[in-house]
């Protein structure tokens, strides 16, 4: 497996792998990996000649400096569950200044107003740190299919979106969620859990679950109201949001129709840690 700290080297690489017409396949992450993020390198092997991983935690999609500071940090860990998975070629390591030359800030996105819905409410400038990051990974790995998990669909039907306008020729493949056993969606942030708080909140999971059955025979405010009183006897935990969004334009859905799809989204603060977690319905 190669490792790249710099754009430089990435970028001859990158070059010499496309002359012998590789097809490449990439995921971006910002590290503390998991099973999760092997999930993705393993579609991505099925699929491509070369697969190129990144390692970079993103400070222009912070809006809370603390949430910054606190975000898990080990690349030498990263690096050796990505060698011993077999699944990746390559890894990028780009110092910021590989990514943001001149200054460390967003550019300013249109995402036809994707961008306005569920986390970008209470995480204004987010999405357009994560467009910044990601637009410019494309052009310097220059992948033909790019992979990202659906736990964070907002996030996937953004980078859809970019991609469309900008018209970057890649294709973004969404990869379903990696549960752990008990259902939790494996993220990097619930790794600070205690091993107790990781069972309890399979709550989540379980709750989506029924979800799904409500939606059959109930209205939205009527399965809101379930979720808001499963929430209200979990000590401990805060439900941030729920709620039924069109999967089209991400708008939340006061009421069914027919031939559209719909899929459930949830956020749940459990000992100050946002887990998030969405369902198809």
């Amino acid at each position: 497996m190669e490792v790249f700290r710099n754009r430089k080297t990435l970028q001859d690489y990158i070059e010499r792998q496309k002359e012998m017409g590789k097809r490449i396949g990439f995921a971006p992450t910002m590290g503390a990996l998991h099973e999760g993020h092997l999930s993705l390198y393993k579609e991505a092997r099925n699929e491509n000649d070369l697969v190129v991983s990144s390692v970079f935690v993103n400070p222009t999609q912070f809006t809370n400096a603390e949430d910054l500071r606190k975000y898990p940090r080990d690349v030498n860990r990263d690096l050796m569950i990505l060698k011993n998975s077999g699944f990746v070629d390559a890894v990028y390591l780009p110092e910021t200044i590989d990514i943001y030359p001149e200054k460390t800030e967003s550019k300013k996105y249109n995402f036809d107003g994707l961008e306005n819905e569920m986390e970008g409410k209470s995480r204004p400038g987010h999405f357009d740190g994560v467009g910044t990051v990601v637009e410019e990974l494309f052009r310097q790995v220059k992948p033909d299919n790019a992979y990202f998990g659906e736990k964070d669909f907002q996030q996937l039907a953004i980078i859809k979106k970019m991609v469309e306008k900008k018209k970057i020729p890649v294709a973004i493949k969404g990869v379903k969620i990696y549960r752990a056993e008990n259902g939790l969606a494996l993220s990097s942030r619930n790794q600070r859990l205690s091993e107790n708080r990781r069972n309890t909140s399979k709550i989540i999971y379980e709750t989506l679950k029924d979800v799904k059955i409500w939606f059959k025979h109930l209205s939205a405010k009527e399965i809101t109201k379930k979720v808001e009183e499963v929430f209200d006897d979990q000590p401990g935990m805060f439900l941030e949001y729920f709620m039924i969004a069109d999967e089209n334009n991400l708008h939340e859905a006061t009421a069914f129709h027919s031939g559209k799809k719909y899929r459930a989204f949830i956020v749940v603060v459990v000992d100050g840690i946002r887990l998030i977690d969405n369902m198809e319905l």
